[in-house]
């Protein structure tokens, strides 16, 4: 009896743990978004001595996340996620065409398309009918992610937690790998930053567009030097 190597595809979640479980799956670090190759602008601040040690990693990702690119990324994601489950599918796309607009370099949105790009081709794969057929293939990661949770199903400050969780992991590892603090201070800074993180996705969750913006115009700068910098091991 011949058998098919493919696994066999799951059917829409249907409990509430069921859902928990995609949502820990589809922002964790072994997901396949390529987050490794990205920093974020992080590698020239490094480079250019802007971030020193485990204190100024952690100072620079807090920045990030409640003044900076990863807020903004929490606002996109929510209001894809309300207008994915209001099936409202023009704003859905006007939200993508936003988040493009808002990347502060080219680095930025490549970093942002790439992952987007990737988290829906994995999405697909694993869990097909989970994202609107109207989704643009190009359209920035908070997108595809917002949208792909509201078909999940899970509460929206959850899902908020899970991504910018996944965000904060991502620069804790690449400060490890641009030798910013060893696997202990990563894990100190991880432990430290849960609370900023549960209070941005609480924050994010009942945010509208008018609440987009940011000051954390160091970690932008960063990232338009990070274009000419060299040598680099980094996409952004």
């Amino acid at each position: 009896m011949s058998m098919s190597t493919a696994a066999t595809r799951p059917t829409l979640m249907t409990t509430d743990a069921q859902a928990m479980a995609t949502l820990f799956a589809w922002f964790s670090p072994a997901f396949p978004v390529g987050a490794f190759a990205f920093s974020h602008g992080l590698e020239t601040a490094t480079a250019e001595g802007l971030v020193v040690g485990e204190a100024g990693l952690l100072s620079w990702i807090e920045a990030i996340l409640t003044s900076g690119g990863a807020w903004t990324d929490g606002v996109l994601f929510a209001a894809a996620y309300q207008a994915t489950a209001a099936e409202m599918w023009a704003s859905l796309t006007q939200i993508g065409a936003l988040a493009k607009a808002l990347a502060p370099s080219a680095e930025r949105l490549r970093e942002t398309l790439a992952q987007g790009d990737a988290f829906a081709r994995a999405v697909a794969e694993g869990w097909p009918g989970f994202l609107p057929p109207t989704l643009a293939r190009l359209t920035p990661y908070p997108v595809v992610a917002g949208a792909a949770v509201a078909a999940l199903g899970t509460p929206l400050t959850d899902a908020l937690t899970a991504y910018l969780s996944g965000f904060a992991g991502n620069a804790i590892a690449v400060g490890i790998r641009l030798g910013l603090c060893g696997q202990s201070g990563g894990v100190r800074i991880l432990s430290i930053l849960g609370e900023a993180i549960s209070r941005m996705a609480q924050r994010a969750a009942i945010s509208s567009l008018d609440d987009l913006g940011g000051c954390a115009f160091g970690a932008d700068i960063a990232s338009m030097r990070h274009e000419t910098l060299q040598p680099r091991i980094f996409v952004s």
